[in-house]
């Protein structure tokens, strides 16, 4: 019977539906196209155009060659499964139903096959386009010089090739599968394949192809195998804990895949022999697919869980051993951590040393700024406008100011676009007029003034400071100190620049005594939109018409978008992870900000694999520190350098690690040129590089495992170390970040700009070492302290909970705190000094009323164990006097002990008759507290500050007169007249 043609559309419905395609392409292809070409201007301006062209190259190189090879793979399969369509069928109930099918589809066959094989390849193009880092590193591949422990292959085989390969051989299955079922389909659709009727089930034709399928599938799955046993050196080993192959692993699955890729070949030749040369059914191929299914449980499966069982975990320790050591060198050597050999610290004194009280290298350099808390400082006492802030943590870097070196807490007045009024949020003001920041804000780490504020010594808005509390000149010089470029400018806060020829200047400078200044942006970033073509090209993207109707975008116009700098640095250099904070600085007079960038891979044989996000992730995470990616990693490298000029929006990348063969394939992947070599890294640039804070993260929760060497002391894990939660909230379960500081380690030759960390051992609290990280002569230093295993020593969060808890002291933080102020601690620091330990924790007082910040009103030390030698001083230097002078009594007395600490205090004698001295003495310590209530009623700080040290002086006075009116019996000094004291903001 012959087949109806499918009726013809007219010409009016042909043009209609033509118009409708046309007009979903334009909206659908535009957006694309208006992203594409912007990306191209804006690379263009940061002159790094062959990132975007050889990600583009590449991404369209790979969607066309993948998807036409998975298009003709399965069109062909459709295709032939047509051609080999039987001519007759035998008559039947299900033919007769498919006989309507066939005359829909046989007309138009080949676009029917057509269409599939588009929709397919379309697929298949855009999964593989995503792998496009995949192929610059397999086509651009690096030896590493090191070869895996079992192979002696290249470890670059495996963090270049291997990746590549097990796509490719993904892609290869899925072509198969998808081709299996198409055909099936046909050949059941065309009679090929029938399910009733009298004769065979399927005819010889569509067997053989279909077989021919199977067994190309099978010898793809003896492909998988092979590479299987490179993949082992990769896996999780349960029985030790770690990633690598195992005893079981080694003796028992590696030779069962090699055996396994064996069968699969032999099973593909018998199906492909035994279909069509011999006996021509499929009883034969069917049963040599069960049997490969069976040896693949048998002898992939059972085998090696027998061997687990029965051989390995009854001697683990012994077995694993081998194994347990390759991993602990791969993981040493991936992380960077080979070089890491701790040094032992005894910390066996513990009475304060007399040297405190002399010493040059440790203790005029303890910073007592926390750049978490005094960010509110920073806002409020250098915000000057309410659109201006500083961000919710501040930076460390060091200077070299008057000759000497200290560290300075640091933070750029920012937009912040935010707190913009709504007068101010419309689009002219937001974008054409608060364009930008001005200045960087600094105060040495070391020094408070005015009560607990910092002292400023830069980022003034005027031609000098103005205020009491700040030094009056810029003591580190900025020659462009607008700030363009942010962390808080991100998201679309985009800036339109440049004033018409003659124009006025209309951007918001900086408010001074005088009146507002306003400027004209002047610097080479930004890309032009003076032409009606770019805003219309911008008015699109932004969906904003005000590009094309507004009189303030003219002919000079630019657009500064992607402003925030580690935004900037991702789209230049998209293979790297960046450190989550980056940091501003001062370099030849201008303000550079500063991103550590780092090369990943997740296939470095037998090293251990961690998760970046959860690995970083401590009480600064989100608190102006950027949180990184749940990115899987077994290697790492700190291998670029990236700076962003905060007025232009430069980007460079510098070499930093020379050996890094992952970044040698990055560079040669984009020309060879991208990044700029070590050598040529400017002097006063490296200056301010410092160990970064996401690497230093990683590297020492892996080191509170691995610097333990030994496998059979590994496996047992009882010298295992573990960070410290937050020493004033250790029930939140948040771990203390590390700390920047300007110190001297023992073992050291000067003061370093360091990243320091203490551990505890693994389930308690005593400390157990300190891991610093330091740039020293242009690579990063990573050092460790280490205890003895039965130190007394107490950890962070012992220290903390006997310094707060000691009866004295007690008393005294209860004054700074009530209803209406509370109290918060700095950074808690653990400083190794005099063969014993120092501890240092900033103590802030901050009021509950609004636009309070926090002020430094005093300072917890300790030495020794944590709790023998504590005080609470109103500054550093007379904390340091108390504990040299406790020191000093207590070695005065042959074997004294350490004084008891967390006693209540002694009770008071019987009350007598005081004398006129003493009198005197306790009228002045009464006035002393009337005018700190005073002070704290006024909210005024600066006077609260002056009332507390004119009490201090009242009770010395008040203890000095009760000594020489003895036996008068007064209260124990320190105590009751101390607890008259008051909170800044409470009775």
């Amino acid at each position: 019977m012959r087949s109806s043609p499918m009726p013809r559309m007219s010409r009016r419905g042909r043009a209609t539906v033509g118009v409708l395609i046309a007009v979903f392409l334009l909206f659908t292809l535009l957006g694309w196209g208006v992203q594409a070409w912007t990306d191209w201007l804006w690379f263009d301006e940061v002159d790094y155009t062959q990132v975007f062209t050889s990600v583009l190259t590449t991404r369209a190189l790979l969607f066309l060659a993948i998807g036409l090879a998975m298009g003709v793979v399965v069109g062909g399969n459709l295709w032939l499964a047509y051609r080999l369509r039987p001519l007759l069928r035998p008559h039947s109930p299900e033919q007769v139903t498919l006989e309507r099918y066939r005359m829909v589809l046989t007309p138009r066959i080949g676009a029917w096959i057509a269409v599939l094989a588009v929709i397919v390849g379309l697929f298949a193009g855009l999964s593989a386009q995503s792998r496009w880092s995949q192929w610059l590193l397999f086509r651009n591949a690096q030896p590493f010089g090191v070869v895996d422990p079992e192979f002696g292959v290249d470890v670059g085989f495996y963090v270049f090739e291997y990746p590549f390969w097990r796509y490719l051989l993904g892609v290869g299955f899925t072509a198969v599968v998808l081709s299996v079922l198409a055909a099936l389909a046909v050949h059941y659709l065309f009679g090929g394949v029938r399910l009733q009727g009298v004769g065979d089930r399927m005819t010889n034709a569509a067997r053989a192809h279909l077989t021919t399928l199977v067994a190309v599938f099978v010898m793809l799955k003896a492909v998988a195998y092979v590479l299987d046993r490179r993949a082992m050196l990769l896996q999780y080993n349960d029985g030790a804990k770690l990633y690598g192959a195992g005893y079981a692993d080694i003796n028992a699955l590696l030779p069962a895949k090699e055996i396994l890729a064996y069968i699969s070949i032999v099973v593909a030749i018998a199906i492909i022999v035994f279909s069509n040369a011999f006996m021509r059914n499929l009883v034969w191929p069917g049963v040599s697919l069960a049997l490969l299914g069976i040896s693949a449980v048998a002898i992939g499966g059972i085998y090696p869980w027998a061997v687990q069982t029965f051989e390995v975990k009854p001697s683990a320790r012994d077995k694993e051993a081998p194994y347990i050591e390759r991993s602990i060198t791969a993981t040493r050597a991936a992380f960077g951590l080979a070089d890491a050999e701790p040094r032992p610290y005894a910390a066996a004194n513990l009475t304060p040393p007399a040297k405190l009280a002399t010493d040059t290298s440790v203790v005029p350099n303890i910073r007592l700024l926390d750049p978490q808390l005094v960010s509110e400082t920073y806002t409020l006492q250098q915000q000057v406008r309410s659109f201006y802030n500083f961000g919710s943590k501040l930076d460390v870097d060091r200077y070299n100011v008057g000759g000497k070196l200290q560290d300075y807490v640091v933070g750029l007045r920012e937009i912040n676009y935010g707190e913009l009024t709504e007068q101010q949020s419309n689009w002219i003001n937001r974008h054409t007029v608060y364009t930008h920041g001005y200045g960087l804000v600094a105060a040495p780490g070391n020094q408070v003034v005015c009560g607990g504020q910092p002292y400023f010594v830069s980022g003034f808005l005027g031609d000098q400071a103005l205020e009491q509390c700040s030094s009056k000149s810029e003591q580190i010089p900025v020659t462009q100190p607008r700030i363009y470029y942010g962390e808080q400018m991100g998201g679309g806060d985009y800036a339109i620049v440049g004033a018409p020829g003659k124009g006025k200047p209309a951007e918001f400078d900086r408010p001074t005594s005088s009146t507002e200044q306003y400027y004209t942006y002047t610097g080479k970033g930004g890309v032009p939109i003076g032409s009606f073509a770019r805003k219309l090209l911008y008015s699109i993207k932004e969906q904003e018409s005000n590009f094309l109707l507004s009189a303030a975008v003219n002919d000079n116009s630019k657009l500064l978008y992607v402003r925030n700098p580690r935004d900037r640095v991702e789209k230049v250099a998209p293979f790297l992870t960046l450190d989550g904070d980056p940091y501003p600085s001062v370099i030849n007079g201008r303000v550079q900000w500063i991103i550590d960038g780092y090369t990943t891979a997740a296939t470095y044989p037998y090293a251990e694999r961690v998760n970046l996000q959860s690995e970083t992730a401590d009480e600064l995470t989100g608190r102006g520190t950027f949180q990184l990616a749940r990115e899987n990693v077994n290697y790492i490298r700190n291998s670029v350098k990236a700076t962003v000029d905060a007025y232009d929006g430069t980007v460079k990348l510098y070499e930093f690690d020379e050996t890094d063969p992952v970044l040698k394939a990055w560079n040669k992947a984009f020309g060879g040129k991208l990044i700029t070599p070590k050598a040529q890294i400017p002097t006063e640039l490296a200056d301010h590089f410092r160990y970064p804070a996401d690497l230093f993260k990683v590297q020492r929760n892996l080191l509170a495992r691995f610097h333990v060497t030994n496998p059979g002391e590994f496996f047992s894990g009882q010298d295992f170390w573990a960070v410290p939660n937050v020493p004033d909230a250790p029930d939140n379960g948040v771990k203390q970040p590390p700390y920047y500081l300007l110190t001297q380690f023992p073992g050291q030759e000067s003061p370093r700009f360091q990243l320091t960390s203490a551990v505890t051992p693994a389930g308690r609290q005593n400390l157990a070492a300190l891991i610093s990280g330091s740039y020293v002569d242009g690579r990063l230093r990573l050092d460790v302290l280490e205890l003895p295993d039965q130190t007394a020593v107490s950890g962070p969060v012992q220290v903390h909970q006997r310094m707060t808890n000691d009866a004295t002291i007690r008393q005294q933080l209860n004054l700074l705190q009530s209803n209406q102020a509370q109290v918060q601690y700095g950074n808690l620091l653990s400083l190794p000094f005099g063969d014993g330990m120092l501890y240092v924790e900033p103590v802030y007082v901050k009021s509950n009323q609004q636009k309070a910040y926090p002020l430094l009103q005093k300072v917890l030390l300790s030495y020794g164990d944590g709790g023998s030698y504590v005080v609470l001083a109103n500054t550093l230097q007379d904390g340091i006097k108390q504990l040299v002078e406790k020191g000093s009594q207590a070695g005065a007395q042959p074997g004294a002990q350490p004084p008891p600490q967390n006693n209540p205090p002694p009770q008071a004698a019987p009350p007598a008759a005081l004398t006129p001295e003493l009198a005197a003495a306790a009228a002045r310590v009464q006035t002393a507290i009337s005018e700190v209530k005073a002070a704290q009623t006024s909210g005024d700080f600066e006077r609260y500050g002056r009332a507390l040290k004119a009490l201090d002086e009242a009770i010395s006075a008040f203890q000095a007169a009760q000594q020489a009116g003895r036996p008068a019996a007064t209260p124990t000094p320190g105590a009751t007249p101390s607890a008259a004291t008051p909170s800044p903001t409470g009775g």
